[in-house]
């Protein structure tokens, strides 16, 4: 028996490999990062007998594709590092999508041990795995644990001390076809002439590696005097197919052995399967998530319409009293009535058309939908340049751009996710709803909901047109695969909806009470002053301002209040409405922000609209901003981030006012 041995372990995220690792290692734990990467690194130790034993937790990995940055690190770490034994950890619940996973690390050639984690929770819905079979057929000792309990570990750790002493071990136990195992042995020929080469790595895990198209693989052999000799070979070789053939065959593998150790595991066709080959089909997936969103801002506007004619009619009749009151001095009652209350009320009024949509967005994804809508993006986010995996922070988007920008931390590629942070704030955050539900409620009053919906897809596509624009220009590249789990589908409750409703919403409200707030204030003292001046006038120092900037915007159909409302947009979008609360009043013939729009002569539908989609493209808010810096480190991205917006959002909206009539004719 060896006085000291290193396991690795491996396994799929989620499958309880590090509650095995914490209850074999206990607190002799060591945390760092890998060399090179900022991936944790977690090892510790502990003994069996008179065996000290170092364990080492691999990055969670659902293949050892090398795509991501967790996948090399396992991989490198497995190979170059060579563990006297590597325990698989499989999530027993999950067995059949774990396997794709025992076939590559057999193909490593190294030893190994299987750990069926969470077998008391197998067994309770009926999954029976036999580990006689397992043995037998993919000649790998199998163990019963229940990480959580403690349960299989002192015999899992037998195990691997029996399988380090045990020699040989093969190093495949998959047949390719005829054609791949003449393109293997071609290679594998070739690369045993560098005896190096064959020394450091498993010359047939190689081979099959390079087939696949691997460039990790590809610079492993770069310095080697066989590298020509090889590159001939694959030059000859659709290395997509090859690899699509390959994987092919794994699945065919696992699905015939499945049935024959495991019982229940392979389950007939059940009602969530029947509406993922709907949902998730090729052609009719991204129609049926257009008409779900299309759906979801109908419902919105058609629920919300009544509380907000409530809301308006109470803040309005606030405002309306306390500024007439004759409270003194008389820039009270005005900063009170025409500042605060009136621009607060401009922006409260827009809470039941958010809290409605957060609360149907949450139901879609509560219900496992939204994963599927991801999963069904893959493909056209691929053909752009992105992972699917891009998507998901795009979705977050929706509802905020700041923890969506920070949910690109998940992307292992790093001109992926530079990419993915420049498009998010295109993705239409919950904040320039309010101007959507103003100007599309006001100018387009019987089809509000298809306009807000036409304005989330221009965001998608102005963010899906310039990722394909920077993926082939500023950051070139090959995206990665998305390979993701999907939940399963649930009847969603509706108290877990109203909760992350709220937990989502309440942003918006503490928006409206802070940065709102002040900003509603400022843009009244800009326009009050100087004291004389008439309210909101061009006399006043926001008329000053405005009429500076008129120029830039005249080209837009924007006068030099809606410049006003835009430059302090900067800050924080639901201030746009605020602004325009403040700097439009409530005068005698006009009872809300909508009357004194509609009443506005230099707008109409086109500037409307065009306004709107300026509004979504032009730059972030300042809190975005703060976080593109932090997750980009670069004050150039930043930048890069704001003019590009800019310009992006004044050539939409110049196209809109010069189409406008063509454009809009259908809506």
């Amino acid at each position: 028996m060896k006085d000291r041995i290193r396991i690795a372990l491996a396994g799929n995220p989620n499958v309880g490999k590090s509650t095995i690792f914490n209850a074999l290692t206990g607190s002799n734990q060591h945390i760092a990062n890998w060399p090179g990467v900022t991936v944790e690194k977690k090892s510790g130790t502990t003994r069996l007998g008179k065996t000290e034993i170092e364990i080492v937790d691999l990055p969670g990995t659902y293949s050892l594709t090398a795509y991501s940055i967790d996948e090399v690190v396992a991989r490198d770490y497995i190979i170059e590092e060579k563990p006297d034994v590597v325990i698989h950890v499989i999530d027993a619940t999950n067995f059949e999508r774990n396997l794709y996973l025992t076939t590559q690390l057999m193909e490593l050639g190294v030893p190994l041990v299987i750990a069926l984690n969470m077998s008391d929770e197998a067994e309770k819905n009926g999954t029976l795995i036999n580990r006689t079979l397992i043995k037998k057929y993919f000649e790998i000792p199998a163990v019963r644990t229940v990480g959580s309990k403690g349960e299989g570990l002192d015999e899992l750790l037998r195990a691997a001390l029996t399988e380090a002493e045990t020699s040989p071990h093969h190093e495949h136990a998959i047949g390719y076809g005829d054609e791949i195992e003449r393109h293997i042995a071609a290679i594998v020929a070739v690369l045993e002439k560098d005896p190096n080469l064959a020394s450091r790595y498993p010359p047939r895990w190689l081979a099959i590696r390079l087939l696949e198209g691997d460039d990790n693989a590809q610079d492993k052999i770069q310095k080697s005097t066989i590298t020509a000799a090889a590159d001939a070979i694959l030059a000859s070789i659709d290395t997509e197919k090859t690899e699509a053939a390959m994987a092919d065959r794994r699945y065919e593998v696992i699905a015939a052995l499945l049935p024959q150790v495991c019982t229940t595991c392979v389950k007939e066709m059940n009602a969530s399967d029947i509406i993922d080959r709907v949902v998730t089909d090729r052609w009719l997936g991204i129609p049926i998530f257009l008409a779900l969103m299309w759906a979801a801002f109908e419902l919105t506007f058609a629920v919300a319409t009544p509380f907000m004619s409530a809301i308006d009619a109470v803040m309005g009749s606030c405002a309306s009293y306390v500024a007439g009151s004759g409270m003194e001095p008389a820039w009270l009652a005005s900063l009170l009535g025409d500042g605060i209350i009136g621009g607060l009320g401009s922006v409260l009024i827009f809470i039941p058309n958010i809290f409605i949509l957060l609360f149907i967005l949450s139901l879609l994804e509560d219900s496992g939908y939204l994963a599927r809508a991801a999963f069904v993006m893959d493909r056209l986010m691929y053909a752009i340049g992105l992972p699917g995996k891009s998507f998901i922070p795009m979705l977050i988007g929706f509802g905020c751009n700041v923890p969506a920008i920070l949910g690109t931390r998940t992307i292992e590629d790093k001109n992926d996710r530079l990419i993915t942070i420049l498009i998010n704030p295109f993705m239409s955050c919950g904040a320039r709803l309010p101007v959507y539900v103003l100007l599309a409620g006001a100018f387009f009053p019987t089809n509000a909901g298809t306009v807000v919906f036409v304005l989330y897809v221009l965001g998608i596509a102005i963010a899906i047109g310039s990722a394909y624009l920077f993926r082939k220009t500023i950051l070139p590249g090959k995206p990665a695969p998305f390979l993701m789990e999907m939940p399963p589908y649930r009847f969603p409750t509706a108290g877990t909806a109203i909760r992350h409703m709220w937990d989502r919403g309440e942003m918006y409200i503490r928006k409206a009470g802070g940065i709102i707030l002040a900003g509603a204030f400022i843009v009244w003292v800009l326009a009050t002053f100087p004291w004389g001046a008439e309210y909101g006038s061009a006399e006043s120092y926001a008329g000053m301002i405005g009429h500076l900037l008129e120029p830039l915007v005249a080209p837009l159909g924007f006068d030099w209040k809606i410049a006003v409302a835009l430059l302090f947009g900067f800050i924080a979008k639901e201030i746009v409405v605020g602004s325009l609360g403040v700097l439009y009043g409530t005068g005698e013939d006009e009872s809300s922000l909508t009357g004194a729009l509609l009443a506005d002569p230099s707008l109409g539908p086109v500037a409307a609209f065009a306004l709107m989609a300026f509004v979504l493209l032009y730059m972030p808010c300042v809190a975005t901003l703060a976080v593109i810096r932090k997750e980009t480190g670069s004050w150039k991205w930043t930048g890069f981030s704001v003019a590009y917006g800019i310009i992006v959002a004044y050539l939409v909206a110049f196209v809109i006012v010069r189409a406008g009539p063509l454009i809009l004719g259908g809506i």
